[in-house]
């Protein structure tokens, strides 16, 4: 028996197991949405349900498009699978992994102490959102209570962080439907808050600044000046891009009716975020679900009637000023008093009593070294994030380590309703559903 070339094996047919192509006569339209050639065949899990749109076109009438993962336009890492028949998308398929990090893996074999900096990294466009789901799961697991301060704190600065995430979408997306200006100056405005966070954080991104039982140091002077600075340019910015943006025939009409869900749609696939609210499902956490001292703050749950990209657009610059609304509430409101809680067992001692006593040394080592203990239990906080629900799962051994740390990435699963947001429109749509989802990769692959 002759050994194959490389030639041959290159020429071999390869299977890809149980997600195998099938042929298209024995696949049923309406059982399974498909690709033709030899790609990854996946349901959608969405039936096809439009007349107008034949999806039995023969094999040489359709071709099989790719685009990304490297795409400016896929914000990140994202391949999409597109079927089209001339400019008519008949099928598409986002495949996602390319930015796998295997995060939640690490997060089980970092201390309690230590999951903050590997989580903060996920949703690196709003990494507070990270570290405050991850540290709510744990303070509830461990029985730990912030201080108010602290939570107020959290508060601002969640709130800074949403308006620095939708006005990098409003650049991206301006982008990607041809109003390149509206790059420069997203990107202009987010530097405004991108600043006052290296202020109070030492770092621009990533800041593992929520941890357990509080923040990792209290707001510098004068940080009430700064954020309602912040507050009067953005709002006054915000009516400058109204009338660039809001009024501009071309940008409605690459987004007004493009990508158009109904509720039960959204429903029944999980999205969360602008995506839901947008098809008139008036969910946020903050509201349903509040933590922190949401409660104690009046803000609006922004909604939609069309589910369309143009409904996105507008729930996304409104909530930008209803957090600008939050944030001169908590300015006004923040309390005096810690910034992290006094509990020994999880909060180290300050920095000069390390060189004046004993007792402090050893337990500022025991904490850095050993970590706290968590009682054996399991717990889940969802917070709201600029995409939808973000949510992180904690399970513990009794150990100083998580036994298992899960996420609800709202990327994630926003990302699925590309599908049947561009089943029967053009490729230009698809750029535009990918932009209204506002998914970020590191989110979706962790």
């Amino acid at each position: 028996m002759t050994t194959p070339s490389l030639v041959d094996l290159l020429k071999a047919k390869t299977s890809e197991g149980a997600q195998e192509l099938l042929a298209r006569e024995r696949t049923g339209v309406k059982e399974l949405r498909a690709e033709v050639g030899g790609v990854l065949r996946l349901p959608e899990g969405v039936t096809l349900d439009r007349d107008d749109i034949n999806y039995e076109a023969p094999d040489d009438e359709t071709m099989i498009l790719n685009l990304g993962p490297s795409h400016p336009s896929t914000h990140g890492v994202l391949r999409v699978m597109v079927e089209i028949r001339g400019e008519q998308v008949l099928r598409t398929k986002p495949v996602i992994g390319y930015l796998h990090t295997g995060m939640e893996k690490t997060g089980e074999e970092l201390m309690y102490q230590q999951g903050a900096t590997n989580v903060t990294r996920m949703d690196y466009l709003s990494p507070f959102f990270n570290e405050l789901a991850y540290c709510l799961s744990v303070e509830k697991l461990a029985g730990v209570e912030a201080p108010p301060r602290a939570q107020w704190i959290r508060m601002l600065m969640c709130e800074l962080n949403r308006i620095s995430s939708h006005l990098l979408w409003l650049a991206t997306n301006g982008a990607d439907l041809g109003a390149l200006n509206m790059l420069v100056y997203g990107w202009r405005d987010r530097e405004l808050v991108l600043a006052f966070f290296e202020k109070v954080t030492g770092l621009r991104m990533n800041h593992n600044y929520i941890r357990p039982g509080g923040v990792a140091a209290d707001l510098p002077d004068g940080w009430r000046d700064d954020v309602l600075a912040i507050c009067d340019t953005v709002v006054k910015r915000m009516d400058e891009y109204d009338n660039l943006l809001t009024g501009q025939p071309l940008l409605q009409n690459r987004m007004d009716g493009v990508g158009a869900l109904d509720s039960d749609t959204a429903v029944g696939l999980g999205l969360t975020g602008p995506l839901l609210r947008s098809t008139g499902v008036a969910y946020d956490v903050r509201r349903d679900f509040p933590y922190l001292f949401y409660e104690q703050v009046d803000f609006d749950v922004i909604v939609g009637t069309a589910g369309d990209c143009w409904d996105r657009f507008a729930i996304r610059a409104t909530e930008i000023r209803e957090s600008v609304r939050i944030l001169r509430q908590v300015a006004k409101a923040m309390p005096a008093g810690d910034y992290r809680a006094q509990d020994k067992k999880f909060t180290p001692p300050p920095r000069n009593r390390i060189d004046e006593s004993m007792e402090a040394l050893i337990h500022h080592f025991k904490l850095f070294t050993e970590g706290f203990r968590v009682a054996p239990g399991d717990a889940y906080v969802p917070v709201e994030s600029p995409r939808g629900e973000l949510g992180c799962y904690v399970v513990s051994d009794g150990t100083s380590r998580p036994y298992r740390v899960h996420v609800r990435a709202p990327s994630f699963a926003n990302l699925q309703a590309l599908a049947p947001m561009v089943r029967g429109g053009f490729i230009p749509d698809v750029i535009a559903c990918i932009s209204s989802i506002d998914p970020v990769l590191g989110d979706v692959d962790r």
